[in-house]
């Protein structure tokens, strides 16, 4: 029933959600308001527990085939959301270009390995004991609570997507450190309202693109000095090689 299934995304995107801020504790000794949206959804989450429960439940005898394909699907779905994300809003939200065995820094080994393991926990102890909960309520009860519940969902991924499109109209500061650029742009982002200071706090480590722009800008800028460089050499040879030719000339011409 689709209603079964609304619930299932919802409660792994609030669950995805727990997790994240769970782990960000325990790497950084404090709590950080995870999560794409304003409210305490991860998406991402949702949307790969609807598809290991659709597409894989029939592997559930076989662990490490199931293990396997989940990996596969988490690293694909990870890499689309990157790849969306980024060109929605110009900005990378998360970047593995530091760990190793990773793909344009979108996903990494480390990461959907992690996932795989997740993918076990939903399809062999999440799922039994949601759908379980589900079937203790009447009908017309968990049709209103999915109702209700999407509803609440789509709400804030409208209110999100405006907050988020301002990231492409922030005026970025000129500075040379781009530590310093990050630091003004979530200043900027601070000052506009709660939404997006929410969002700004979900992700403290994003990477604008603007940054890797002006680092690729300022690589051109040096490469074009190089050569100015290289041609003001080769026209103060070639200015020598000139008048060494007029002095033969001339020698010749007496």
């Amino acid at each position: 029933m689709i209603y079964n299934y609304i619930l299932l995304f919802l409660f792994y995107s609030i669950f995805g959600w727990s997790m994240e801020v769970v782990i960000s504790f325990i790497y950084k000794h404090k709590f950080v308001n995870r999560g794409f949206l304003i409210g305490p959804y991860c998406p991402i989450y949702g949307v790969g527990g609807i598809l290991i429960t659709l597409l894989l439940s029939r592997y559930m005898d076989d662990v490490l085939v199931f293990f396997v394909m989940t990996v596969a699907i988490a690293t694909v779905l990870e890499y689309i959301t990157s790849y969306a994300m980024e060109k929605l809003f110009h900005a990378r939200w998360w970047d593995y270009s530091q760990k190793k065995f990773n793909i344009n820094g979108r996903v990494s080994l480390e990461t959907c390995i992690g996932f795989g393991f997740v993918g076990i926990a939903i399809i062999y102890f999440g799922n039994p004991i949601v759908m379980k909960a589900i079937s203790m309520l009447p009908n017309i009860l968990v049709k209103i609570i999915a109702i209700v519940g999407m509803f609440i969902f789509l709400t804030d991924v409208i209110i999100s997507l405006e907050v988020m499109s301002n990231l492409k109209r922030v005026k970025y500061v000129k500075r040379d450190n781009t530590e310093e650029i990050t630091k003004q742009v979530k200043k900027a982002l601070n000052e506009k309202n709660i939404f997006t200071k929410r969002l700004v706090e979900a992700f403290p480590d994003f990477k604008l693109l603007k940054e890797r722009t002006k680092e690729k800008i300022n690589k051109t800028k040096e490469e074009i000095r190089k050569k100015q460089k290289e041609i003001k050499i080769m026209k103060r040879e070639l200015k020598k090689h000139e008048k060494k030719l007029n002095k033969l000339n001339k020698r010749g011409n007496k």
